[in-house]
């Protein structure tokens, strides 16, 4: 399944997405955790792991239990580094959410390395829900 993000511009400060195909894979619930895990380990692309993040992010919503982001923490681990706004903001939101312990120090290290270099071309500032989301952990 082809998987693809409209990203924000200047006209919307947010990512939409083909809902069919969200959807479909956010019906299977924990089921579809496999899938997630597989399309985070070896993305097509950032708008596939962008939306595989996403749809976590709507699991976590919709009841999700936070162990088993725990559990995928290692997959997810893999994007602490990024310079990506939008998988910034997306993975910020799961640690919000989960307040996966190891998530802490990677929150940190994305809102200083971005208010050093800000994100150029991001149509919405990543740091509001980075440091949202160490404020929760603070919390």
């Amino acid at each position: 399944m082809t998987l693809s993000v409209n990203y924000p511009n200047q006209n919307r400060n947010y990512c939409t997405f083909d809902t069919k195909k969200i959807n479909s894979i956010v019906e299977k619930k924990e089921n579809a955790i496999p899938e997630i895990v597989t399309g985070l380990k070896n993305p097509a692309n950032e708008d596939e792991a962008i939306v595989y993040l996403y749809i976590l992010n709507i699991l976590l919503d919709k009841g999700l239990d936070k162990k088993i982001v725990s559990d995928i923490y290692p997959t997810l681990s893999k994007y602490n580094n990024t310079k990506s706004p939008n998988i910034q903001t997306y993975l910020a939101g799961i640690y919000r959410k989960t307040k996966v312990p190891d998530g802490f120090g990677p929150l940190v290290k994305m809102l200083i390395q971005d208010s050093i270099n800000p994100p150029k071309d991001a149509h919405f500032d990543p740091t509001e829900e980075i440091g949202g989301a160490i404020l929760d952990y603070l919390a």
